[in-house]
């Protein structure tokens, strides 16, 4: 086993920008491109290996090749691949939205509910989001609002800065706001209601489909009872913690000398967000750009130097 350099599949959603393009190089034929998925064993979108000798499998393709050891027993838990990365550049801002939980997910969706953190990579300036509601509010009072267009009156809109960390459990109301660009640490889920989408128009030129109902029976109609902003915590030199839960855990790496990596009970995904790194495996050598990412499997010990902004995850 080696650590396999991906290949994103790319997103043309209608608010995306093109800063995954000129900022990250990504390469895509579409106009738009609104998201990355950094690391993605979804059916909706699955990772390319782009080294190695299993260069041009999926990644499904080659995990079904290593076996469970190269994820690891921490990911023995989860009956599928646990995690979803993403680079999401918002041009406009997103519907306002909400994700199901695990037990709502998997019995209406079939697949997981999606609990995700997000990390503020860039943002222009008075950027702004969504992070559930001003004040605990009725169910009936949702309801009201989504019918009557006012939900945004009683939306929590935040200011954001580089930097910025957002945790957002399963059922809360939230919306990327426009001129914002974010790493996403996900649960490996596309299960997405909308309640509210600025009167847009979809490709077809008719509005896009709301999951009110659905939205309904999932949304915490409360106050955010989790702290967000500048909540990294420092845990050691070059190292801090932006979020750790059952779900995953996701740290940023500020890349200045050797560092060593080495999980014996879990895989691990580095992204560079900035800069420039290498990583030495085994008497062999991978350089990391920029926008790369890369799937470490479990037990792999791995050295990466450079000077580079990372952000590391793992479950």
């Amino acid at each position: 086993m080696y650590p396999l350099l991906l290949k994103p599949p790319m997103k043309d959603y209608i608010w995306g920008g093109t800063k995954l393009k000129t900022d990250f190089g990504f390469k895509t034929d579409k106009d738009i491109a609104a998201e990355a998925w950094l690391l993605s064993c979804h059916k909706d979108g699955m990772n390319i290996v782009l080294n190695g000798e299993h260069k041009g499998k999926t990644i499904n393709e080659v995990l079904e090749i290593w076996g469970s050891e190269a994820l690891g027993k921490n990911a023995a838990d989860f009956s599928y691949f646990p995690i979803l990365i993403k680079f999401i550049d918002a041009k406009q801002s997103l519907s306002v939205q909400v994700h199901p939980d695990d037990d709502y997910a998997l019995s209406v969706e079939g697949e997981y509910g999606k609990t995700e953190m997000w990390y503020i990579v860039d943002c222009e300036e008075g950027a702004e989001l969504i992070y559930g509601f001003k004040s605990d509010i009725t169910k009936e009072e949702f309801e009201r609002r989504i019918k009557d267009n006012t939900l945004l009156e009683v939306c929590n809109s935040v200011p954001v800065k580089k930097g910025d960390v957002f945790f957002i459990t399963a059922g809360t109301l939230h919306a990327i706001g426009a001129g914002i660009l974010i790493a996403e640490v996900q649960q490996n889920s596309n299960s997405t209601y909308r309640v509210f989408d600025f009167g847009r128009l979809g490709a077809d030129g008719k509005p896009r489909e709301l999951h009110v109902d659905k939205a309904l029976q999932v949304t915490k109609c409360e106050a955010p009872k989790i702290p967000y902003g500048k909540i990294g915590r420092v845990i050691e030199d070059g190292v801090t913690e932006l979020a750790t839960c059952e779900k995953f855990t996701a740290r940023i790496i500020e890349l200045d000398k050797t560092m060593d990596i080495y999980l014996p009970d879990s895989f691990a995904s580095l992204i560079v967000l900035e800069g420039n790194a290498v990583i030495e495996y085994n008497g062999d050598k991978l350089d990391l750009t920029k926008g790369a990412s890369v799937f470490v499997p479990a037990g792999l010990k791995i050295v990466i130097s450079g000077k580079a902004q990372v952000l590391y995850s793992y479950v």
